[in-house]
């Protein structure tokens, strides 16, 4: 039976992989559908002449180079799909759809005619986040790998990509030193020392906070920020230095401790005076809180003080008029109370007892290493490190965090390794073991290793069991470790990671800091987390009524009612805001530190949203005059004037309207409705002819474009949960998830199980 079921899930996979769209259209042939077209219209432009945007469409009038010239035939059909071919200039043919047909249905033949490929990735490295998180998993340990590690490459928009995961020598160097130091920590065998001390204050003459990233006081905002090293896991004193009083009227205000934008303490706080005639204008508070090792930017602030938030400048520091965030220190590491938790999930017995425990701790511990079986070699010559360390006069505690050294060096480790039988036969398709079925699926939605319960059904042959699948995928998106997938594949497919490499100007923005950087990435992860938990239809992606947001966001947003520091579903009843395209993260990160950029924003549509991304700029391309914009002209009376050069306008044509629609947003997505002096202009038309004005008619059309977006969206997460780019192969299976999708109101969570299901996530081949 279970044979049988495994055969009847391979059937259904090919089988899904091969599905493609009916239609009702009866059979049009290439000379008569598809070289009128070609002949007549396409090749005023696409010729051996012209050759506009490096495409002669006059060397592919034969139905024989559907085959032969594959990927430019797609990238033809993408354009008729969505309609920016014929451009709006060129008289659209009668004989368009006949064409658009004509061309699918001969691929949808090559893919029928052609034996199912799955591809293959290579051995895949872990990327930053991947390494914390399985050190995490594995260990109990927090280790800032992506403040340790070099910068990952990136390949095809993500960095999880197996083919630029390199290992350089200063990586490999780093792995060393953090497997050393990691393997101590977890078996808490770091010798603390005495507690140092530091302290930081503010700069309340200057505004800046001495070696800060922030700012003390700006609109909106009060607040201590630094950068700090700590040196030792362990429990640290936080002394937080409050100055001054708001006179017998003040009302408490809540002070909070935060450490890398995560909150760690928080207390309610007077701002009265003391009743004593002999007091201090100065106040201390001391808690305890745990801090892990590494490098971290530590904030003392207030939480929801509206009142200090409104003071300008020379009266938030006069101590006589208001309370404010003044000192810094922390001292530490305190003497532990008790053992690291770490420690009692690596010692499941105790060393002490001999031998036979000693055994079972490694072999547990390279199980979950290796994410794999081990094999009794394995832990023998893991032992021997063991017996080695012993030999020396270590401890056996010490001999254990000798073989963990070693396994968090090993390729087994550091690398996704998937074995072919014949990994030199392109032809030779089959299945992932169920071992590698489970890290594919772990790391697809936690971004880090199975859990016990993933690796024991993988183990017992189990987990390929079309049904045993679909409820571990339910299983693991419930758990609060899929929130990875909000921040990792939406940080990167809606660009938010780059909101820490923005730096907007502090003239023409004075209300950019830290605080308001961290609200705008916070409300885009919340969003597109209850997006996908709630498994929600993804056309709110675009047209959503609601969004995520605290006080600091409300109030930067215009909208009120909103109070605190923590976050709430918040329903949107203006037409200001709306979708990924009304947030302020996705706003900021589509602009130029000085200015917004509807290239860059028609840009980030064209390629996030529907697809198809526009093709690079040619060379020499003139700057825009940067202080013209708002002041001279507006900006869309200069990008007219560029758009106007021949060479310029084939692209801008399909960005700059929708950049435009998006104008209503300054650089960091604040409404406005005025570039400088000039009134703006929003209105646009999209390359099928639908004209819009303004963000909400933009968002209506895109919402109108399901199809597309589901594709778009189904290529971007396929390749994230693959680890590598998409090939003309894989034509089929993409159709088939959208088309199985489309069926179920694209609802996200069944893009999800529709990728796991899929040939390409669970088959592979070799390669010649």
């Amino acid at each position: 039976m279970k044979h049988l079921a495994l055969k009847a899930g391979l059937a259904l996979v090919f089988a899904l992989s091969t599905t493609v769209q009916t239609r009702s259209q009866a059979p049009v042939d290439f000379q008569s559908a598809v070289s009128p077209v070609l002949r007549q219209t396409c090749a005023q432009c696409h010729n051996q002449s012209v050759a506009s945007g490096g495409l002669n469409l006059k060397a592919l009038d034969a139905e024989g180079t559907v085959a032969t010239h594959r990927s430019e035939w797609e990238a033809v059909l993408r354009k008729l799909k969505t309609g920016e071919m014929p451009p709006p200039n060129i008289a659209k043919p009668s004989g368009l759809a006949d064409m658009t047909a004509a061309i699918e249905r001969e691929l949808d033949r090559l893919d029928r005619n052609t034996r199912p490929d799955p591809g293959r990735v290579t051995a895949r490295r872990l990327n930053r986040v991947e390494y914390r998180n399985t050190i995490r998993d594995l260990l109990g340990v927090d280790f800032q790998a992506t403040q340790e590690f070099p910068t990952d490459d990136s390949g095809e928009g993500f960095d999880n990509i197996a083919d630029v995961l390199t290992v350089s020598p200063l990586l490999a160097e780093k792995y060393l030193v953090a497997a050393e130091r990691v393997s101590e920590r977890a078996l808490g065998l770091v010798k603390l020392p005495k507690p140092i001390s530091a302290s930081y204050s503010a700069d309340v003459g200057g505004g800046q906070v001495a070696g800060t990233t922030g700012f003390a006081h700006r609109v909106g905002t009060s607040f201590i920020e630094r950068a700090h090293r700590v040196d030792y896991d362990g429990e640290y004193v936080i002394q937080a230095g409050l100055s001054g009083h708001r006179g017998p009227e003040g009302k408490p205000v809540t002070m909070g401790f935060w450490m890398d934008g995560v909150l760690l303490y928080r207390e309610v706080v007077a701002t009265t005076p003391p009743r004593s005639v002999y007091f201090s204008p100065y106040e201390m508070k001391e808690f305890r809180v745990f801090l892990p090792e590494g490098q971290h930017t530590f904030r003392l602030g207030f939480m929801d003080d509206a009142i200090g938030a409104a003071m300008p400048r020379d009266k938030a520091f006069d101590s006589a008029a208001n309370k404010y965030p003044s000192y810094i220190g922390i001292l530490g590491p305190q003497t532990p109370s008790a053992p690291p938790a770490s420690r009692a999930r690596i010692l499941i017995c105790d060393p002490a007892s001999g031998a036979t425990c000693v055994e079972r701790i490694v072999g547990t511990l390279a199980r979950r290493a290796y994410r794999r079986p081990v094999k009794p070699a394995e832990v023998a010559s893991l032992m021997k490190l063991v017996d080695l360390a012993r030999a020396e006069g270590l401890s056996v505690e010490r001999g254990i965090a000798t073989a963990l050294t070693a396994m968090l060096v090993s390729p087994n480790f550091l690398f996704r390794i998937e074995h072919d039988a014949e990994p030199q036969n392109p032809a030779a398709v089959h299945r992932v073991s169920d071992v590698e079925l489970a890290s594919r699926l772990s790391y697809f939605l936690w971004s880090s290793m199975p859990d016990d319960r993933l690796l024991d059904l993988a183990e017992q042959k189990k987990l390929s069991d079309p049904a045993v699948l679909d409820g571990e995928t339910q299983r693991m998106l419930a758990d609060p470790r899929a929130s990875a997938i909000a921040e990792n594949f939406a940080g990167q497919w809606l660009e938010t990671r780059n909101l820490d490499s923005v730096k907007p100007d502090p003239d023409k923005f004075p209300e950019w800091n830290a605080e308001l950087k961290e609200a705008m990435r916070t409300e885009t992860r919340l969003f597109f987390d209850s997006m996908l938990r709630e498994n929600r239809p993804i056309s709110e992606f675009l047209t959503a009524r609601y969004t995520f947001l605290n006080e600091r966001l409300a109030r930067f947003y215009g909208i009120g009612g909103v109070t605190g520091d923590d976050f709430r579903r918040v329903e949107l009843t203006g037409p200001e805001r709306g979708g990924i395209l009304g947030q302020a993260s996705v706003l900021t990160v589509s602009s130029y530190p000085t200015r917004t950029s509807v290239v860059l924003r028609g840009r980030y549509v064209l390629e996030n949203i529907l697809g198809s991304p526009p093709p690079p700029p040619p060379p020499n391309v003139p700057p825009l005059d940067e202080e013209a914009p708002g002041v001279v002209q507006s900006l869309r009376q200069q990008m007219e004037q560029h758009r106007a050069n021949p060479t310029c306008a084939s692209c801008h044509s399909k960005m700059d309207p929708l950049g435009f629609a998006l104008e209503n947003y300054d650089a960091i997505g604040k409404w406005r409705t005025a570039d400088g002096k000039f009134p703006l202009d929003t209105t646009g038309v999209l390359p099928d002819g639908t004209r819009f004005n303004g963000p909400a008619d933009l968002r209506e059309a895109l919402g109108d474009r399901m199809p597309q977006f589901a594709e778009a969206l189904t290529r971007k997460m396929l390749v994230y949960s693959l680890g590598r780019g998409l090939e003309g192969y894989d034509r089929r299976s993409v159709n088939a998830i959208v088309s199985n999708w489309a069926t179920k109101e694209y609802r996200f969570q069944t893009l999800i199980y529709e990728i796991v299901r899929s040939l390409p996530f669970q088959s592979r081949r070799g390669e010649s």
